[in-house]
């Protein structure tokens, strides 16, 4: 089994899969992953839980934005499992053509999720949408082409700094509201970052657009814990939570 681990700012993504198919996911929150022997501890448990054999873990696969936290990842699994490491680095996988000036630049998670979506759809041109601690875009072309793309604060990012730098805005839960004009601050603040965010996100869509694919069919792949809040407002054609995962393994097995 191969057991994948995505590390994010906010978020470890977590999942295993047997054959092929995933067959349990999981959170942890990266802020308390703590020493090796406390997400060591974790991982055997989070398992067991999950009906997963850690014994039958044979390799492991991790992208991480957090290199701070790099050692830790490693030293868990040679400490807890019997499996070869593998860590995904833009600058090191063939896959896809890099068009950043350096190419190390680019987050783990962003190649990943580009892996995952020209495994799941080849041939097409794509606008990667991750909605996260960061909201990012980036633009794919049918010939595997990472043209780049644009990174803007995430909602939770939205949230938290209108609490911290002013005296009587609140942070709020994050969810789409009823109407667009609030009626309190609370719903106030709820309607702006729903639909600052949509609405960020409708140009810069358009805009790649204009600029990397002019008449030409592009999908648009959206993934990350607040996509679900726009599925019903025709911006994406396709929403798939797990793909940083699905490209981690990938990733993995082109190396094999």
């Amino acid at each position: 089994m191969l057991l994948c681990l995505d590390v994010g700012n906010t978020h470890i993504l977590g999942g295993v899969f047997r054959d092929g198919e995933l067959a349990a996911r999981f959170r942890y929150a990266t802020p308390l992953l703590g020493t090796s022997d406390q997400f060591g501890i974790f991982l055997i448990n989070i398992l067991r839980v999950k009906g997963i054999d850690p014994d039958g873990v044979k390799s492991v696969a991790v992208s991480s934005v957090v290199p701070g936290h790099d050692y830790t990842l490693r030293h868990t699994i040679l400490s807890y499992f019997s499996a070869d490491y593998y860590t995904l680095r833009p600058d090191q996988q063939q896959t896809l053509k890099i068009h950043y000036k350096n190419p190390s630049e680019v987050g783990a998670d962003r190649i990943a999720n580009a892996m995952g979506a020209i495994k799941l759809y080849p041939d097409k041109n794509m606008i990667i949408i991750d909605m996260g601690t960061a909201t990012t875009l980036c633009g794919i072309t049918k010939d595997c082409d990472y043209l780049g793309g644009a990174i803007l604060p995430g909602m939770r990012l939205g949230t938290e700094s209108l609490r911290s730098n002013t005296a009587k805005l609140m942070e709020v839960n994050i969810e789409a509201p009823v109407n667009v004009i609030g009626v309190t601050t609370h719903t106030s603040i709820q309607s702006g970052l729903f639909y600052g965010q949509f609405g960020a996100l409708k140009e810069l869509i358009t805009a790649f657009k204009r600029e990397a694919f002019a008449n030409q069919e592009v999908l648009i792949v959206a993934t990350g814990g607040f996509a679900q809040l726009y599925k019903d407002m025709n911006l994406f054609d396709v929403i798939l939570p797990d793909l940083v995962l699905d490209g981690l393994r990938f990733a993995y097995e082109h190396t094999r």
